[in-house]
């Protein structure tokens, strides 16, 4: 039964051939057996699962038929749920029991999804490689001994070995796309406020997207489907028409126009992978697609830009983790400055502090016109070269990530280093722009990422092409060996 798509399962469910409870005991059972090679989950919830497994039932006999009823997913553990630790892979949160739930863990319980635990993640969603985890790293299952990319680099690994059918991920300078693409699955993020980000524990406010995580493009917009609509609690949400996305997945795409940027196929990429990427093209091409070089010239600008805006919005958002109000709290403080100085440096990780030393530099008197101003200011310039960019192109193509996975600890020493992998997905997170990654041929044995970008709230048209591509191909269905 893992091997199935959601729309396979869900099939399989309405046609009465297995029942919910006996597909999550099935996924409880791979979790029971695989996990400890993996380390991909933060919490495991069998109890709730298996209520949630029996109620679905009762609502598929009763003829409800949404298709994520009964199907078990795991939640990135930055969603708040309610009786469920929300630790966002941080010591800071290790002891935090979420009185609420998030709108998309909300929203994906009221279609019926089981959930069967939280995903480990890099703490606070800050790292490309899920090695800052308070509680470990993740490992990719393709070979444990590589990472599996980050932030949501437990969600995609638990989904790559089939520990659960779906997850959801944040994006917030590549963590739905780039382990995605590191772990051979399918990852989408929408443009920003298209899902709401209420109960979603916030790193850089202006750049912080949900979206699913799942095997294959038409799964991602049965997923995408639950998560998206207008959320009156979330100020940043959009309040725009939501479409039918499953209904526009098979439409032609003769006469498509791809948009390929000279700069992301130039020095630092893996010839090997750029290769995989152009063969992956020339598929569009014989589906009918038109293909043109582009220029998105401020593209060397996206990185720096984005680790001065993110850390300085993460500085201000991770103030309120005090040893006050909850979270770690040291033992015996002398005074109040003690409380916090101690809370805060017990409670946090290397990496969040950090960042946090970057972003409260930045945004320190003297310095906020030098560099916070001066990255809003070329944050807007990103923002329309992507604009200019769409006057020409229905969609952008090119590699997700300039590698294959990485070794484990190879690039913890050297954080630019590190920053890098993000090359690609950091400008659609600063202008705000919907992205997708799917798999297309390995390399050595390791998955390769296509992402495409869209223009503002085409998810649709993303999930598309993505679609077609899929049904030309069956990268997106390879299982790593050792979890089929």
């Amino acid at each position: 039964m893992h091997k199935k798509t959601i729309a396979e399962l869900g099939a399989g469910l309405r046609a009465g051939e297995f029942s919910s409870v006996e597909l999550t005991h099935h996924f409880l059972q791979r979790i029971e057996r695989l996990e400890g090679n993996l380390n991909s989950l933060v919490t495991v919830t069998p109890e709730s699962a298996l209520m949630a497994a029996e109620a679905a039932d009762q609502q598929i006999k009763s003829g409800n038929a949404d298709p994520l009823m009964g199907i078990p997913i795991l939640q990135k553990d930055i969603f708040c749920t309610r009786g469920v630790k929300t630790s966002c892979g941080s010591r800071m949160l290790d002891n935090f029991i979420s009185p609420y739930d998030a709108t998309v863990t909300e929203r994906l319980m009221q279609a019926g999804a089981v959930s069967l635990g939280k995903a480990n993640m890099d703490e606070f969603a800050m790292g490309s490689s899920n090695e800052t985890s308070y509680y470990g790293p993740v490992k990719n299952p393709w070979d444990t001994a590589r990472v599996p990319g980050g932030s949501s680099g437990g969600s995609a690994a638990a989904v790559a070995a089939r520990l659960a059918v779906a997850a959801t991920g944040t994006d917030t300078g590549g963590s739905i796309r780039q382990p995605a693409a590191l772990c051979g699955i399918t990852g989408l993020k929408p443009t920003y406020g298209r899902v709401s980000r209420f109960g979603m524990i916030a790193f850089a406010s202006s750049l912080d997207q949900a979206g699913p995580m799942t095997h294959s493009a038409e799964d991602a917009a049965l997923m995408l489907q639950a998560m998206v609509g207008f959320d009156p609690k979330d100020s940043t949400s959009a309040d725009e028409p939501v479409p039918d996305y499953i209904a526009s997945l098979d439409d032609s795409l003769q006469g498509l126009r791809i948009g390929l940027p000279k700069e992301y196929f130039g020095e630092g990429l893996d010839p090997a992978v750029s290769d995989s990427v152009e063969s992956a093209i020339e598929v569009y091409r014989q589906l009918g697609a038109e293909v043109m070089e582009i220029s998105l010239p401020n593209t060397g600008l996206a990185v720096p830009t984005y680790y001065v805006v993110a850390p300085a919005e993460c500085s201000s958002n991770l103030s309120r983790f005090d040893g006050v109000r909850f979270g770690c709290r040291c033992e015996n403080p002398h005074d109040l400055e003690d409380l916090y100085k101690r809370s805060r440096g017990e409670g946090f990780g290397p990496e969040v502090k950090r960042r946090i030393m970057i972003g409260t530099y930045a945004l320190s008197a003297g310095y906020y016109d030098a560099y916070y101003l001066k990255a809003q200011k070329t944050r807007h310039l990103i923002s329309d070269d992507f604009r200019n960019a769409f006057e020409k192109v229905d969609v952008i193509m090119g590699p997700t990530t300039p590698t294959t996975a990485f070794g484990l600890g190879e690039k913890m020493d050297d954080p630019v280093t590190m920053y890098l992998n993000d090359i690609y997905t950091i400008a659609t997170n600063l202008a705000g722009l919907p992205g997708i990654s799917l798999p297309v041929a390995p390399v050595n044995g390791l998955p390769v990422g296509l992402q495409i970008i869209g223009n503002y709230f085409a998810e649709a048209k993303l999930l598309n092409v993505a679609h077609r591509f899929q049904r030309e191909s069956e990268w997106h269905r390879q299982m790593p060996i050792g979890f089929d």
